[in-house]
Parts: structure tokens; sequence; C-alpha cells
């Protein structure tokens, strides 16, 4: 090798440190050795396509026969790295998938065989053979690696190596249908077979189905007519059961089948037929029995206060859009249960416990089984409103007289259960429409708590006002609260009445003691009441404002001396120290008294009204009195409340007189006499007041009360709104007269009005227009 060669021809150029030249100038320079090209290029050997490709197919052939492979798989990468380098790779991955094609050709025919199996044991097959090719499909497609990974991949339309083979077992099974066939149909009876109970291979389901998905034949073939075969599995199931079973057997049937499909999909079956499948099951099952099931199942249900059923059958009714229809069942049940307890006039008594119960146990499966939705909650307060109102004036009365009931006490009732249940009480009230019936007759019973000494607590009391003031306004409870100042006005007035009293007494004494002649040893009394007419009786006033009290009953008596002497008395002192303008009117129906009794058995305590105490003074002159006796001497005019308190006294628990001739009735030629036998354990003794009890005509009574207040209220909506108006049109009267009143008026209430009021001259219809009216001033 020398530096000085031809520089122009090609070679490798090498720096030879040890080759050194010395110039004369005395610098060392650094030679080149060039190496020159050969001049011949390599030769691939004559038969290296067809010698490579030989032992390349054998080693393909060996791995579909699962038979050991002779040449080392690195050798083989080799060789085909080695026919992809030298441009062979077309020719190559074409006779690949020749090879792969014939070996798919004979394993399906190999499967054509086997057709006649049992289902599950051909599927065996199936699997069998789909889990070799995958794995023979691996072990090749590794071999092939480099045939992969640059000649397919830079050809965008041709398929690697595992998916080609994939395309071409799908096309040879299109070409074999009836191993096609086979494979559907055993994969549908396996299923089939577990919904009906037996324990299939759950595993070898899963495998033929990623088969099924890996071959693109999922969603093409075999969920189309999974889905078929679902919904006719299901559509005869339902029919079957629906018959067969009750309501809630057949919604748990149904909520396990939804819980066995989803597990279907979990454990083999695709995730995309997840939903296709519930909504079969839901529309077979469900959607297609829906108004067989709540007409069958809803109110047996609701009656027997089943939630966790009536929750399952919300969440089922609601996964197939029948929530409306289950919410027309809910306030249709509502509706007819409220009116049937509101309507059963035998039970009355019941009524406001029976309603309280209703709405407790209706609250309840809304929180526990409608899962408080607003649209149940909606139905629930119209309809319950519905039901309460269906009987006018009659539940607004009893839940009046409930409330009086519990303030009036009961033995062993906490503080915090009378709240409870007057809390209870006012949810019901508040669907009373009629408020104004309420507050009549909680008036009437609130007068006999406080004026008899009736209520078992004043906070309760109390409380019970500002509940209905927070619930309804200041207004409702304007005249109760009055009612409560009365008593505390007349506690003081009548402290003031016993100071004064005291004081003219004294007064009075010592002048009589001043008159005396000298000597005269008959001193003043030690009492005083002793001397005066009064004397010996102990009164207590209680005066009210008749504005804020229910209307009482007159009761004309002739009241003894020292009576007499009281009420004038307190007249005078009444009118010495209050307004002149206020006028007393004595209500002897709600007095009481309470006498003191010898009778040979013993001295007793009688707590009487104060007709009954009268009745009973006349026997301190007489053993024996007709009721006409009776009747002339107290001066009473009303025969039936004479013959209750008679009856009272003679007849009932406490017999104080004696009734000739005995009978549960009184009649004007009946005799009573002194009972001298009478006993009792205790010492203070209640009688009944049975004028005190509520009649059918007292509560009438209250009620036509009612309707005369009602009339005058409208009387006053109307010509408020006219007076503002002048002139309005009949329908926009009748919109803006509802606004105002506190309770349901019908059309024709109202236009009985209207025309009452164009009588009276406070109206005209239009002389253009009659539906039109105009306000004259």
């Amino acid at each position: 090798m020398s530096s000085q060669g031809n520089s122009n021809k090609p070679g490798m150029v090498i720096n030879a440190p040890g080759a050194r030249a010395t110039p004369q100038n005395g610098q060392t320079t650094t030679r080149k050795l060039v190496m020159k090209p050969l001049k011949l290029k390599p030769q691939l050997p004559a038969n290296f396509e067809a010698d490579t490709w030989a032992k390349l197919q054998a080693a393909v052939q060996a791995v579909h026969q699962k038979q050991p492979v002779a040449t080392s798989l690195e050798e083989l990468y080799r060789a085909v790295e080695d026919m992809c380098r030298h441009q062979m790779q077309d020719r190559l991955y074409k006779k690949l998938q020749a090879e792969c094609d014939a070996h798919i050709a004979q394993q399906l025919a190999a499967l054509q065989t086997q057709t006649q199996l049992a289902p599950a044991a051909f599927l065996e097959q199936v699997a069998a053979m789909w889990d070799n090719y995958c794995s023979q499909m691996l072990l090749i497609r590794s071999i092939f690696l480099y045939l992969d990974r640059t000649y397919v991949i830079s050809l965008p339309g041709l398929r690697s190596l595992f998916d080609t083979g994939l395309v071409s077992l799908r096309q040879h099974l299109t070409q074999h249908p009836k191993v096609e066939s086979h494979i559907m149909r055993g994969l549908l009876d396996l299923i089939d077979r577990e919904r009906q109970g037996e324990a299939v291979d759950r595993q070898l389901l899963a495998g033929l189905v990623r088969m099924l998905g890996d071959l693109a034949l999922y969603s093409s073939t075999f969920s189309p007519r999974l889905l078929e075969e679902t919904r006719a599995f299901y559509r005869g199931e339902g029919l079957r059961l629906m018959e067969a079973s009750d309501v809630p057997h057949y919604l748990a049937h149904c909520e396990s089948r939804l819980h066995q499909e989803q597990e279907r999909c979990l454990h083999y079956l695709e995730p995309s037929s997840r939903r296709p499948l519930l909504q079969a099951v839901e529309q077979q099952l469900l959607a297609a029995h829906t108004p067989q099931i709540l007409a069958k199942g809803f109110k047996p249900l609701m009656s027997a206060n089943r939630v966790q059923d009536l929750a399952r059958m919300y969440s089922l009714i609601s996964r197939v859009g029948g929530t409306d229809s289950l919410r027309d069942e809910w306030r249709q049940y509502i509706t007819t249960t409220g009116t049937a307890i509101v309507k059963d006039e035998a039970n009355d008594k019941e009524m406001v416990e029976r309603l309280l119960q209703l709405k407790a146990q209706l609250d309840g499966v809304l929180r526990g089984a409608f899962q408080a939705s607003p649209g149940f909650a909606d139905q629930l307060g119209s309809a319950f409103q519905s039901a309460v109102n269906s009987r006018s004036n009659k539940p607004a009365e009893l839940v009046a007289k409930f409330i009086d009931a519990k303030l009036r006490g009961s033995k062993g009732v906490g503080e915090g259960e009378l709240e409870a249940a007057l809390d209870k009480a006012l949810v019901l009230f508040g669907y009373i429409q009629g408020k104004d019936v309420f507050e009549a007759f909680y008036k009437r019973d609130l007068a006999k708590r406080l004026l008899l000494g009736r209520s078992a607590s004043m906070d309760a009391e109390k409380l019970m006002i500002s509940k209905l003031k927070a619930g309804c306004g200041g207004n409702f409870t304007a005249n109760i609260e009055g009612m409560f100042r009365d008593m505390d006005v007349a506690s003081e007035t009548m402290e003031l009445f016993r100071r004064h009293h005291s004081r003219t007494t004294r007064l009075q004494q010592q002048d009589a003691a001043a008159a005396a002649p000298a000597g005269d040893s008959s001193g003043p009394p030690s009492s005083s009441s002793s001397r005066e007419p009064g004397g010996g009786v102990d009164v207590q006033v209680t005066v009210l404002t008749q504005a804020h009290w229910p209307t009482q009953t007159m009761l004309e008596l002739n009241l003894p001396s020292g009576l007499v002497h009281w009420q004038t008395t307190f007249k005078d002192f009444y009118a010495k120290h209050y307004s002149t303008y206020r006028q007393l009117a004595w209500q002897h129906s709600m007095s009481t008294a309470m006498l003191r009794a010898s009778f040979p058995k013993g001295a007793k305590e009688l707590s009487v009204s104060l007709l009954q105490a009268l009745v009973l003074l006349l026997f301190n002159d007489a053993d024996e009195l007709s009721y006409e006796a009776i009747k002339e001497q107290l001066g009473v005019k009303d025969d039936k409340e004479l013959q209750r308190t008679l009856l009272s006294l003679s007849a009932g628990k406490v017999r104080v007189l004696l009734k000739s001739p005995k009978g549960p009735e009184v009649s004007p030629s009946d005799v009573f006499s002194y009972n001298a036998a009478f006993s009792n354990p205790l010492f203070r003794i209640k009688v009944n007041n049975i004028q005190m009890k509520e009649t059918q005509e007292e509560n009438a009574k209250t009620n036509a009360e009612v309707v005369q207040e009602r009339q005058h209220a409208i009387d006053a909506a109307i010509v408020r709104v006219m007076k503002m108006r002048k002139t309005l049109a009949h329908k926009l009267l009748v919109q803006e007269v509802m606004t105002q009143l506190r309770f349901q008026l019908t059309n024709a209430d109202l236009k009985r009005r209207i025309d009452n009021l164009i009588e009276r001259e406070f109206l005209e219809r239009s002389s253009s227009d009659s539906q039109v009216y105009n306000y004259l001033a």
C-alpha cells in the first residue's frame, strides 16, 4: 500500500500513525493508507428463496401440528429478516397467508365432522381449536415478527399477521355455515339452560364469546340472535309468572333476573350487550305488565304497609317509564282510603286517629319507598287534602275535639308526647280548607277548658296558640289570644274586687259598731259573711269580652238571694271601677259550684254546674219534689236543659237524687227525692255535667254560626273588591273574592251572596252586560 496512489479512485482512507516522513524543514507528517473496494459483489445462493421458505414452511407446519420446531427460533427469525432484506417480503407474506389458510380450512373441515356432538361437547372442540389457533398464531407471529414490523406496517392497507389470521378464520367460518350455526346455537342453548337454573361452564362461554368478538361476529351475528331469544324467553316467562305469582314475588323475580343478566355481562358476555339485554328484560317482564302489576299489587302492598316491596316496585317501574302510572295509583289510593275514613260516620270518634295513622303510613312510604320524590310528595299533599275535605265541616270539628282531648290531659302523657300529638294534629289541620269551622269548635272547647278548669297545662295551651299563629297568622288567633287575655284580666279584676269588698265590709262593721247603743253585749260578728245577705258563699266572677268568646245560650234562672246579692255587689263594683259603656250579661250556662253536702253515710263535696247546684239546694227544704215544682221554683224555661240536669243527678254514676218512676228519660210527671242512702268512697265528687256535653243541637248551632259568619265574610269580601274596582266582570269578581277567603266556596254560594247584595242595593248589574257588576256607593 502506498500513499502515492491515484487519489481519484474510490477506496478506504486510513491514517497510519506509525508511518511517518521527515521533510527538509524537520516537521513530521502523517501518511494515508487507502483500501480499495472489491471488484465483485457477493451473490445469493441460487436456491436461497426456495430453501429459506422450505425451512420456514416446515416450522409453520410443525407449529400447526403441535410438533417441535427443528430450527431455532433465532435462526428462523434471521431467515425471515434475510428474505425481507432481499426484497422477498411480498412473496413471503402471501406464502405465509396461504399456509395459514390451508391450516384453517383443515381445522374447520375437522369441526364440520363434529357437528353431531352435543352442544356442550361441540363447543369444547371449538374452544380447543380457538385456543390452539391463537397460541399458534402468536408463535408464528414471533417468527415472522420482522416481516410484521417492517413490511406490513409500511403498507396502510395491509393487516398484521395476527389480524390476517383472524380474517381468514372468519372467512372460512362463514363458508362453513353449519359450523357457525352450531357454534351460535350451542352458545344460546347454554345461556338458556343457565337462565333455567342449570349450572354451565362460564369459562367455556367466556372464551367462545371472546372468539366471536375477535372475529367481529359478536355484534353482527351473535348479539342480534341473543337479543331475539332473550325477548322470547322473558316474554313467555312474564306471561306465565304474572298469572301464577303474586306481585311481591313477581317483582322480586324481576329484580333477580335483571341482576342475573348483569352478572352474565360481567362474566362472559361483552359489555355492549348489557344495556340491550337489560332493556329486553325490562320490556318483557315489566313494561308489558305494568298495568297489571299496579292494578293487582299496589293497593294490597299499601294496605299491608310493605315498604320494601313498594320500594322495589318503584325502582323497577321507574326503569320502564311507569312512574306516572305509579303516581296515579298512589294518588287514587290516598284519595280512596282517606275519603273512606272521613265518610265513615259510624266511626267518627276514631276519624282523627285513623287519619293520623294513614298520614304517618303515607309519609313512611314516601320516604322509604319513593325516595321522597317531589312528584309523589305533591300527589300526597293534594290527594290527602281532597280526602280530608270530602266531607264538609266534620273533619275540622273532630280535629278541634282531638286537640281538646289532648289539652284536657291524659294520665301518663308527658310534655314531649303531648307536643308530638299536637304537632301531628296541626299537620292534619293544615289540610283542612274550612279553618273557620275549626276555629269555631276550638274556641268553644277552649272556653270550657278555661272556664271550667279543665285544661291540664296552661303552658301547653299557649304553645298550641303559638303553633296556630305561626301556621295561620295573627288574624286567625286574635280572638283566641283575646280569650287568654280576658282570663288574666278577670283574675286581676277578681283580686281587686275581693280587696274592695273586704275594705267595704270593714267600714260597714266599724259604722255598725259606732252606732250600737252603749252596753250592748252583742259585738260585731267574727265573720262578716254570716251577717251579710251573701254570707257563707264564696264567689268567683270571670268577666269576658263577648267578641272574643263563642256565643252561649242564655239560661234564665231564679238565683238564691245570696247569689243575687253577690251579683249586685259585683255589678256595682264593676260600674264604679270600669268603663260605664261595658254592660254585664250573666252567663249561667257556664257557671259551676262546689256544694258541701251532709249524708247519713258521710259528708261530701260535690263539684256541679250552677243549675245542678240550684236543683240540689231545693232539697234542703223538701225531701221530694215533682219535675214541675222544680221547674217553677228555678224559673227554667229550657225543658231539655232541665231534663238533662235532673238525669245527671238521678240516673248517672253519682245518684244524689232518686227518680220515680225509674227510667233513662225525664218526663214532666216524674218525681224526684233526696237519696239518703247515697255513698261514695271519695270525699270530693265530680258530678257529670251532662248539660255541658256536646250534643247534636250544640254542634248544629256551632255549624249554623259558622255559616252565618261565612256569609258575612263573603259579603265583606265582595264589597271590598267592588268598592275598589267600581265595575267588574263576574268571573274576575269570583277570582278575587276566592283569594280573600280562608274557606272553600262554590260558585253557587257566591252567586247567591251577589244576588243578596244586589237586593240590598250594594251592587247592580250593568245595563249593557248582565255578567258585569257596578258598585253602588
